[in-house]
């Protein structure tokens, strides 16, 4: 057995989560002003705690946006499908599949679905809890 493999087994961390995100699915308002209606993936809520990050998928639905907000902590945004324009302290950028957005603490920041297709991206941030 190795050092650290012996070390992990001494903290009593677990040794994965493996999550479905089909079991996590709900349709709901976007977060910061419901702004439309999208299909919310909380795949960390299904996570044991303590866990130190957030990891999500959300599809907006088309001319749905998450509302531009205050962040306090790094966050990012990578886009599975779809386009969006994201915006980060009254800067925007086209954001498409493959692309990602990495946003830094202290911002205002906020995506919005343009285009004819849904847009599905991965929202990751530090868990502040």
């Amino acid at each position: 057995m190795s050092a650290v493999l012996a070390l992990a087994l001494l903290a009593g961390a677990p040794a994965m989560a493996v999550i479905d995100e089909r079991t996590v699915m709900r349709r709901e308002p976007n977060p910061h002003g419901a702004i439309g209606m999208s299909t919310a993936y909380r795949i960390s809520d299904a996570a044991p705690q303590p866990r130190a990050m957030e990891f999500r998928r959300r599809v907006l639905d088309r001319g749905a946006a998450i509302g531009v907000h205050p962040i306090a902590h790094d966050e990012v945004y990578h886009v599975l499908d779809g386009e969006g324009e994201v915006e980060s302290d009254g800067q925007r950028a086209m954001l498409r599949a493959g692309m990602t957005a990495y946003l830094y603490k202290g911002a205002a920041v906020g995506i919005r679905q343009v285009g004819k297709k849904p847009l599905s991206l991965i929202v990751a941030y530090p868990n502040n809890q």
